[in-house]
């Protein structure tokens, strides 16, 4: 069975770097911005437009009334919104890298709610302590040490606010995932490694149950 692994994260947990490592171990391709590249590429929308939708979502009430703002039909004739339609162009490029036989490592997106009737994909969530979430965010992704905790409240209630609207699930909750780590006090290789060993456990175990 392929191996297709999905990472929804805290902002400053090291998510996309683990799932780039993660990747590494599993021998699959990692996407993240190759999603957007993707998405890009088949919609027509600009690069801009489909990278910033989930930032868009920082504040539910605005993007969940945004969303009841229709342009043009859908295949059943019901109306989309322009953030709906920008969720859908990303859903398909998901989507088709769940069908490929190569299966891969897909960062944050929904991805584990788009393949949830795939088998054998795993969902992990990753967290980690907010003093840990500081340091990273200041130290390796060049954040603003001043402004630093707004800008992970700001990312965290975005990528919640979208995951919530657009699966009508919970976003972090344990029950959507089946593994949720926290990277505290562990490297992100550390962190990888765990991964990749829980996915390399669990796919004999669902080839097994599919028997």
């Amino acid at each position: 069975m392929k191996k297709i692994v999905t990472i929804s994260r805290e902002y400053g947990s090291g998510g996309r770097i683990i799932g780039k490592l993660v990747a590494e171990k599993l021998g699959v391709p990692f996407f993240d911005k190759e999603v957007i590249d993707l998405a890009v590429e088949k919609s027509g929308f600009s690069r801009e437009m489909i990278e910033s939708a989930e930032l868009k979502a920082k504040s539910s009430f605005a993007y969940s009334l945004a969303s009841t703002v229709s342009f043009g039909e859908s295949v059943t004739g019901g109306a989309l919104s322009v953030n709906e339609k920008l969720f859908l162009a990303q859903f398909d490029v998901i989507k088709k890298i769940g069908e490929t036989e190569e299966g891969g490592v897909i960062v944050g997106r929904c991805a584990d709610y788009v393949l949830r009737d795939m088998p054998g994909v795993t969902n992990v969530f990753i967290c980690s302590e907010m003093p840990e979430r500081i340091k990273r965010c200041v130290e390796k992704y060049g954040d603003d040490p001043a402004k630093v905790k707004q800008t992970i409240a700001t990312y965290d209630k975005a990528r919640q606010n979208y995951y919530n609207y657009h699966t009508c699930q919970k976003w972090g909750d344990y029950h959507n995932y089946n593994m949720v780590l926290n990277t505290c006090c562990i490297t992100e290789e550390q962190a990888a490694q765990i991964i990749a060993d829980y996915v390399n456990n669990r796919i004999p175990r669902v080839n097994m149950e599919e028997l």
